[in-house]
């Protein structure tokens, strides 16, 4: 990160934390040289994933396992609140009953997992990543190789990944619902008609709708929360910065109250990205139930 014996500047803190513990399939130390690189694993965004993964479903669980017919405590009211409003929301779009047995689950699973996803940058910037320095250098390690995010959602991989998902479910759907013969006239004949000389650009204009949609849903979500990460160093910075200036009281002032600032307009946003996610996944799969 920096020389031994010298603190980083602003710019090195900035590239430090922004750069994920990378290994390949082998789990063997890597560097990314390549926008797209499948050799590459940013682990830290997989270990992460799995955990809030877990305890999301254990949360739910134990809302089910502790739910009674009678008055409902604070947290399964919360619960049945929410698992209200996606299952209104499953209704709203995806029409055909059987499918929501699946689908409404599964949005309420996505609303969950990236809301947790998603509050992983209400931390405190250096928690984590202080710690695994530690660890990471009592291992024998080079310290200032110690690599660490913890948002999982600030990483375009695993937005992609998911959207990338749920095209391969409407995908499905669209073969369940429609017959793969009745798909595929579909591409061919949507938008601007069955005319054979009309076939390919059809079929490329359904490519191109694919497509944005794919890339759209991820980069959203990603977008949002790389944002919201980068600002949350700008204002750790400030603390930092206050040990060297004269205008420390003033920065340490900045520090405290764009934290708290910007800390509570985050909740907002980190629920609202995890809804949106949640919302365009059940608009996608009630599309693929729709014929043109």
């Amino acid at each position: 990160m920096a020389a031994e014996g010298h603190a980083p500047t602003a710019s090195e803190y900035i590239v430090h934390h922004l750069q994920h513990w990378q290994v390949d399939w082998g789990l063997n130390p890597v560097k990314q040289t390549a926008i797209v690189d499948f050799n590459v694993i940013n682990l830290d965004s997989v270990l992460y994933s799995v955990i809030l993964g877990v305890i999301g479903c254990f949360v739910m669980w134990l809302a089910a396992r502790k739910a009674s017919s009678g008055v409902p405590g604070r947290f399964q009211a919360a619960v049945e609140i929410l698992v209200e409003m996606v299952d209104n929301q499953a209704k709203a779009n995806i029409h055909n009953a059987q499918s929501r047995k699946f689908i409404a689950p599964l949005a309420l699973t996505v609303f969950v997992w990236i809301f947790l996803m998603n509050a992983m940058d209400m931390l405190p910037v250096d928690l984590l990543p202080a710690a695994w320095t530690q660890v990471y250098s009592a291992l024998g390690h080079d310290p200032h190789h110690a690599y660490m995010r913890v948002v999982p959602t600030a990483d375009l991989s695993t937005t992609l990944g998911l959207s990338t998902s749920v095209l391969f479910l409407c995908f499905l759907y669209s073969v369940k619902i429609k017959g793969l013969g009745g798909w595929g006239h579909e591409l061919i004949t949507a938008p601007f008609g069955a005319h054979p000389v009309l076939w390919p650009v059809n079929l490329l204009m359904q490519g191109i709708e694919y497509l944005a949609k794919t890339v759209s849903h991820g980069m959203r979500l990603f977008g949002n929360m790389y944002a919201g990460e980068l600002v949350f160093m700008l204002i750790a910075l400030m603390g930092g910065a206050m040990a060297f200036s004269f205008s420390g009281m003033a920065l340490t002032l900045g520090h405290v109250v764009a934290g708290f600032i910007w800390a509570v307009f985050h909740i907002l946003v980190i629920t609202l990205q995890a809804f949106i996610f949640m919302m365009l996944t059940l608009i996608y799969l009630g599309q693929a139930h729709e014929a043109h």
